[in-house]
């Protein structure tokens, strides 16, 4: 049964908080426990994870919102779940920061805590939403309210990620899942298929790849591939249920061939990068980047970037295997972005922006600024489309072109709607120097040579004008884009290497959501200290100006009373020379 986790907000009138000495009473109030427990676990709303408990009436539930901060802490930090339990436990900082002002309270067992994860889970794949994804853009939209982010310029950047999973050769990744099919069989069927699974059973799967050192890779390739077909066709009435039938199921596709009843091992150059990197993790696949392999997921963070903004948020975090390209991620958190925070410029690298995120940023009208552009520079002696200004209108449609001599014309689709046409009157281009150059794009049309036709697509419209306007940015001072690097770099920071101790997308995606989390967290708690400090130093300033005109009367009374003293002091001498 599903209750809310109210007492929280009811402070007890002593607890072990109040034996704490002023000092740090304040200091533990200042510090991220007490940002955490203000700005985030005070933002939970638990109403939406009440689809995870049973209607009927039953035992409560242990609170929602003290198992979404942990699992928010446990990634911000780095801790095993065994570091989660005692952190909760003793120290006195998270369990601030969670509420708690008695030692003792709250307390509850690790596997609840596992129970919890597995509703998660299980409630994402089936309706698809991920809860603690929803708790986070809420907590951050409240963030930016209460601290008055603006949130009209954005950037985002994405980073490579690897799940709990170990490097596998093509060999190895075979062999362990024919060691995985083993040990569903039923008795039976294990000594049915003794002889043929005996040569794989020998130790691990590494073990397998080690003892063929020095051999061709091709035999062994082949025979696994006629076994693992037997099996598939043997198999089938029995454990096609079987989530590992499945499995042997998809690397038999993947790395093998039939042709003409023979079965063949494909090349590796036609194995794609969404081709199963372990059994353990199905969702993982494969990228290559600057040279470097990776296997796993990629994060896509977005954040504020508005330089009035003393305070920047992360806005949203997104992730996807790591072979998804980053023009979808941007295609895809477009309209959450502009329905929660209505942003208005977005600021990437030059990997961003493309035939799916084109349409959705002129459907928003969200203006785009790339640092670079994918593909080579155009030659700046030649006529490129980027120098010509194409504005959108309607149904993100070219409308109007001003060419670089300041002529502006209308734009019409070309007769077979596949294009677009701009017409330039020549007496205006007669004048223009880059006409007398050679140097302008447009050319004359064949029916008549008064005027001068543009002829363009709506995907060069749109690369043009990306282009067109980085090139434009880069003449104005700064880079609103290269800090959110840094952001990335927090926010992967508790996890050595970029490889996170969980499997699985939605395990990756809610650590990486945590961790986002804390980072927030730990900007906020930077920003009120340092509002905090200049306070601090203005009141000092002020009370020292108040107080500077009546500095002068302590040092009158001063003076006053030291010739009052000595003239006390000398009267019996002075006054027989006063009398005479």
């Amino acid at each position: 049964m599903f209750k809310k986790n109210t007492r929280h907000l009811q402070i007890p009138l002593t607890s072990n908080i109040d034996d704490l000495p002023e000092k740090l009473r304040k200091r533990l109030e200042h510090s991220w426990a007490g940002v955490f427990y203000r700005d985030v676990y005070s933002k939970i709303d638990e109403a939406p994870f009440a689809v995870l408990y049973a209607d009927c009436g039953s035992r409560p539930n242990v609170p929602v919102n003290m198992f979404v901060a942990l699992e928010f802490l446990k990634a911000g930090n780095g801790w095993t779940d065994e570091e989660l339990y005692d952190n909760f436990s003793y120290d006195i900082q998270v369990r601030y920061a969670l509420g708690y002002r008695q030692l003792g309270e709250g307390d509850f067992d690790l596997r609840t805590l596992y129970y919890f994860r597995e509703r998660l889970s299980a409630y994402m794949q089936d309706p698809g939403v991920n809860l603690l994804d929803q708790a986070f853009e809420k907590i951050t939209d409240a963030q930016l309210k209460a601290f008055q982010v603006k949130t009209g310029k954005q950037r985002m950047d994405s980073v490579q990620v690897a799940s709990n999973i170990r490097q596998m050769g093509r060999v190895q990744l075979l062999v362990e899942v024919l060691q995985r099919v083993e040990r569903v069989l039923s008795e039976l069927d294990k000594v049915h298929y003794s002889e043929a699974f005996a040569p794989y059973l020998k130790g691990h799967s590494g073990h397998y790849v080690y003892r063929m050192k020095g051999e061709e890779v091709s035999p062994h390739l082949e025979r696994i591939g006629e076994f693992m077909q037997r099996l598939l066709v043997e198999l089938k009435p029995v454990y096609s249920s079987e989530a590992v039938y499945e499995v042997l199921e998809r690397v038999f596709s993947e790395h093998f061939s039939i042709e003409q009843t023979k079965v063949s091992a494909k090349p590796n150059t036609e194995l794609t990068s969404s081709c199963m990197q372990s059994p353990d993790d199905l969702e993982a696949t494969y990228r290559e980047k600057r040279g470097v392999g990776y296997q796993g997921y990629v994060a896509n963070l977005t954040e504020t970037c508005d330089p009035e903004n003393k305070l920047q948020l992360i806005t949203k975090v997104q992730v996807a295997p790591n072979n998804t390209d980053d023009d979808q991620f941007l295609a895809e958190a477009l309209p959450n972005l502009k329905e929660r925070t209505e942003v208005e410029e977005m600021n990437t690298d030059g990997g961003y922006g493309g035939s799916k995120s084109d349409p959705v940023l002129a459907q928003l009208n969200v203006e785009l600024i790339q640092s670079a552009i994918r593909g080579r520079n155009p030659d700046p002696e030649k006529p490129h489309l980027a120098d010509f200004d194409i504005q959108l209108g309607e149904g993100s449609k070219p409308r109007q072109v001003t060419c670089p001599g300041g002529q502006k014309v209308s734009v019409r689709p070309s007769s077979q709607q596949k294009s677009y046409v701009a017409c330039f009157e020549l007496p205006q281009c007669h004048e223009c120097p880059l006409f007398k150059e050679g140097k302008c794009l447009a050319q004359p049309g064949k029916q008549s040579d008064k005027r001068l036709r543009l002829r363009f697509t709506l995907a060069d419209a749109q690369a043009s004008q990306r282009r067109r306007r980085s090139k434009e940015s880069k003449r104005k001072s700064g880079n609103l884009r290269a800090a959110v690097e840094a952001t990335v770099r927090s926010v992967k920071l508790p996890f050595p290497e970029a490889q996170l101790p969980v499997r699985g997308q939605f395990r990756v995606t809610c650590m990486l959501i945590g961790s986002a989390t804390i980072a927030n967290v730990r900007r906020i708690q930077r920003y009120l200290q340092a509002r905090l400090q200049e306070e601090m130093k203005q009141n000092k300033v002020q009370d020292s100006q108040e107080s500077a005109p009546d500095t002068l009367a302590p040092s009158f009374l001063e003076s006053a009373q030291t010739f009052i003293t000595r003239f006390l002091r000398f009267r019996p001498i002075l006054s027989p020379i006063l009398a005479g």
